[in-house]
C-alpha cells in the first residue's frame, strides 16, 4: 500500500495511523497527526481503491451503501499491512492508534468490528457502521473518539449513536463528539479530539 512513515521523536508514543477520506492521499491528514501529538510515529496510508479516479479503502455500491465483500477483503489487507509495516519500521504492532476521516474512518472502524488486535483505538471523524449483524470481538481496553455533525447528509447522527452503541456493547469506552456542522473536518473536533487523546494516552 502506498504510504508515509515519519518516526517520531518518543518511541513510547503510540503510532498514529491516518486513513483519508474519498479522493484524498496519503498527504491528507499530516497536519491532523501534528495537533494530536508531535512526538509519535506517523503511518499514513493511500486507500487501494479507486473509485472515478479518487483513492477510497473499499469499494461502494453507492453513496452509504458499501460492498461488504470488497470491505472485509481490504479490512484484511490493512490489517497484514500493519503487520508488516510494524516489522519494517521498528514500531509497536499493539500501540497503533487510527485517526480516519470519512471512508478512512469507515476502514478504521471495521478493524476494530473485525480483527481484536488490529489497533488499540481509534479516532473517527464522521464514521459510519461498516458492518451490521456480526458479532465483534471483546474490545476491553480499547479507546474509540467519534466525531459527528449534527447536519450531516452523509453520515447522520443516528448512525454516529448506532455506531458508539455496538462498540460499547463490546466493550470499548467511546466518547461521542458532535459539532453543529455537515460532514467537513473542522478545526474544533480535531482540537477536541486531541483533548481526547491527551487525556487517554497522557
Amino acid at each position: 500500500m502506498k504510504h508515509i512513515f515519519q518516526k517520531g521523536k518518543n518511541p513510547k508514543k503510540p503510532t498514529l495511523l491516518l486513513l483519508h477520506g474519498t479522493g484524498g492521499n496519503e498527504l491528507d491528514l499530516l497536519p491532523l497527526a501534528g495537533m494530536i501529538d508531535d512526538e509519535a510515529s506517523v503511518l499514513s496510508v493511500r486507500g487501494n481503491v479507486l473509485e472515478n479516479g479518487m483513492p477510497r479503502f473499499f469499494r461502494r455500491l453507492a453513496e452509504g451503501i458499501f460492498d461488504e465483500e470488497d470491505l472485509v477483503f481490504r479490512t484484511k489487507e490493512l490489517n497484514a499491512f500493519l503487520d508488516e509495516s510494524a516489522q519494517k519500521y521498528e514500531f509497536e504492532r499493539n500501540q497503533i492508534i487510527a485517526v480516519g476521516y470519512s471512508n478512512g474512518a469507515n476502514i478504521a472502524a471495521s478493524l476494530l468490528f473485525h480483527y481484536q488486535h488490529a489497533i488499540k483505538g481509534a479516532i473517527l471523524h464522521h464514521p459510519m457502521v461498516p458492518r451490521r449483524g456480526i458479532e465483534l470481538p471483546d474490545l476491553t481496553g480499547k479507546n474509540v473518539f467519534i466525531a459527528a455533525g449534527t447536519n450531516d447528509p452523509i453520515c447522520p447522527p443516528v448512525e454516529s449513536e448506532e455506531l458508539q452503541s455496538l462498540l460499547q456493547k463490546a466493550n470499548a469506552k467511546v466518547a461521542l463528539h458532535w459539532e453543529n456542522r455537515g460532514h467537513q473536518l473542522t478545526r474544533e473536533e480535531v482540537e477536541a479530539a486531541a483533548e481526547w487523546y491527551k487525556e487517554i494516552i497522557g
